[in-house]
């Protein structure tokens, strides 16, 4: 003869551990607020352990600690790894938009260009910084030999540009500011 046994009686610590666990994954957004009501009112009926057990079952499985961990040293290590590299990246000369009435800038190597840059990379006749009809700033690459870039692509027609913007004129560049360009 077999004889079975009556289901243990949950014990006051056991409905709190699984409310807690319902709090844990309701606050992760795992599950409704109303799920949760519902849950916690079922585990404060729950007469055993396996009532108890079935409230969290469906649940996902909570990271490990060592998953965690790794997780935690992975994020360190990429934030790490970011802030190096924005470190070793090279600071650009500023260059100031004009902020006066004229509404073509040439650069290049040539004497005649308004900013004359005399790195080999640079056409004689590079490039031109020019108003658009509503006073914004846009760049034309002029037939360059080493390209124009802006924020490291390579220009294929007029594009505007804004302070903040990086610009390149072969292997010249630049972080554009607002104002009066010193001389």
């Amino acid at each position: 003869m077999s004889s079975t046994h009556p289901p243990f009686r949950a014990s006051d610590g056991e409905r709190d551990r699984a409310i807690d666990e319902l709090k844990v994954r309701a606050v992760e957004g795992r599950i409704s607020h109303d799920t949760f009501v519902g849950r916690v009112d079922q585990a404060l009926r729950a007469r055993s352990q396996h009532e108890l057990d079935e409230l969290v079952a469906d649940l996902p499985r909570r990271p490990s600690l060592r998953q965690r961990l790794t997780d935690a040293v992975s994020s360190v290590s990429e934030f790490t790894t970011k802030l190096q590299s924005a470190w070793r990246r090279p600071r650009l000369p500023r260059l100031a938009l004009p902020d006066d009435e004229r509404v073509r800038y040439v650069v290049g190597r040539g004497s005649a260009c308004d900013l004359v840059l005399s790195d080999l990379t640079v056409s004689r006749v590079h490039a031109e910084l020019r108003r658009d009809d509503e006073g914004r700033w846009v760049l034309v690459d002029l037939g360059s030999l080493n390209g124009t870039r802006l924020n490291g692509w390579r220009l294929v027609g007029p594009a505007r540009v804004a302070p903040g913007d990086e610009v390149s004129f072969g292997d010249c560049g630049f972080l554009l500011t607002s104002g009066v360009p010193t001389a």
